[in-house]
């Protein structure tokens, strides 16, 4: 047995735990630039600070910026995370807002893959147009360059 004493382990599930910006970002799943950036545009409110100076946060913290680490894997953006996050730090339940977000983002999604689906079929045409054209002209005059020039 060792006679120092061992580290205690960090923990990432909290009660009344108060956490350094390390802490708070291997609880929430960002990194401690993220936290420091969201805090500095205004995701994140202004940490309290310990005696020396230290950021200390908490659960409510913790739980904050993992939604906010969620919702941008959902694309959402900046704008509507702060737009989010006031309603709700102005006391009001931002879900009807966050459906509304969610239906506009379907709607750009079914766009996008409409606009995926498009470009699919003319890169299609393209390679069956350019199977039997040799692939060496440099003079591009008979290649699927010149298709490409051409369209």
């Amino acid at each position: 047995m060792s006679s120092r004493t061992e580290a205690p382990e960090k923990r990432t599930e909290l009660a009344d735990e108060e956490l350094l910006i390390g802490g708070l970002a291997q609880a929430s799943g960002t990194s401690t630039k993220t936290v420091r950036f969201y805090e500095q545009i205004g995701l994140v409110p202004p940490a309290r600070r310990a005696e020396n100076g230290y950021r200390l946060y908490d659960l409510e913290d913790v739980q904050r910026l993992r939604f906010i680490r969620n919702a941008r894997s959902l694309d959402f953006s900046l704008d509507d995370l702060r737009e989010v996050l006031a309603l709700r730090d102005q006391g009001e339940a931002p879900c009807r807002h966050v459906l509304g977000l969610l239906e506009k983002k379907m709607g750009e999604i079914e766009t996008r893959i409409r606009l995926l689906r498009e470009l699919q079929q003319d890169l299609q045409q393209l390679l069956r147009q350019a199977s039997d054209l040799p692939s060496d002209d440099i003079e591009m005059k008979n290649c699927v360059c010149h298709l490409i020039r051409d369209r």
